[in-house]
């Protein structure tokens, strides 16, 4: 008999084991202020005025993909044309990332405070067993400034990772599968990758494990906590159900509003794994 004579499926019937965190919009940063603030403004350095929810659009990407997602929207790629009398060149990507990096260096240490309910969040796990990694678009130098001011505050990942430290940034969902290799987790459904943005959603479904979202704190709803608070009840309301409907509509597994719910959307997908399912089959 050859092997191919049969087939057989193995389920994980286990706890969750790993969360891995997206940080600006997840973990720091109330609404993703840092890297919209620095994209909008390089932006409007070369004459061209892009809108906050262009520039937000492919949050979550390496950092000069971003950029270079903005351009490739017909809107924008007009607009640049319009102003420049050609189409974006890959000089002209290059030059807006070098500028980039410093201003996002400039301002990223007045965004890097930790947003409400993500220590609790952390512990809560933690005392369960649960380890705790971290991703990033940002760059080496970037990253490590959110990292030194999330552990002064006392968010401290058992493994973080940044776009440039793997081949491919989001949506590949490498840095997730080596946060896995790092602290020795397996399989993918003992995983659940956090974020607040679309493309952490797809980060986590490319990468086969648990995909949950976070809608007020994040990219979607893109509003620090004052303004947050500021808003009239209805119009609040209204802008975290927009945010939740593109999180599930990007296909996350589970949305909650804040880092509050997360111990409890564990605890389901423990209960989940518990009956055979997988994130593959659970809708």
């Amino acid at each position: 008999m050859h092997n191919q004579d049969f087939s057989y499926t193995r389920t994980y019937r286990g706890p969750v084991k790993l969360v891995v965190f997206d940080w600006a919009g997840t973990a720091v940063d109330f609404g993703c202020q840092a890297p919209i603030i620095a994209f909008m403004e390089g932006f409007k350095k070369r004459g061209v005025e892009v809108t906050m929810e262009q520039a937000r659009a492919p949050m979550g990407m390496e950092k000069r993909a971003h950029i270079e997602a903005v351009l490739a929207m017909d809107e924008v790629a007009a607009l640049w044309r319009s102003v420049h009398g050609k189409d974006a060149t890959d000089e002209d990507i290059d030059s807006m990332y070098e500028d980039f990096v410093p201003h996002l260096l400039s301002i990223l240490p007045d965004y890097s405070a930790l947003i409400p309910d993500v220590a609790d969040a952390v512990s809560a796990l933690r005392a369960d067993g649960v380890k705790i990694g971290a991703t990033t678009g940002y760059f080496h130098e970037a990253a490590e400034v959110v990292v030194r001011a999330a552990a002064a505050a006392g968010y401290i990942p058992d493994a973080h990772l940044c776009a440039s430290d793997v081949r491919q940034g989001r949506p590949s969902p490498a840095m997730v599968h080596r946060i896995m290799e790092l602290l020795d987790i397996y399989p993918p459904e003992a995983v659940v990758n956090v974020g607040d943005t679309v493309v952490d959603i797809h980060t986590g479904l490319n990468g086969g494990v648990w995909s949950v979202g976070v809608a007020a704190t994040g990219n979607e709803t893109g509003l620090g906590l004052k303004e947050l608070e500021e808003l009239e009840p209805a119009r609040r309301e209204a802008k975290i159900a927009t945010a939740r409907s593109r999180l599930i509509q990007a296909g996350a597994h589970f949305v909650m509003d804040t880092m509050a719910e997360l111990p409890g959307i564990i605890d389901t997908i423990n209960g989940l794994l518990k009956q055979g399912k997988s994130p593959y089959s659970h809708c």
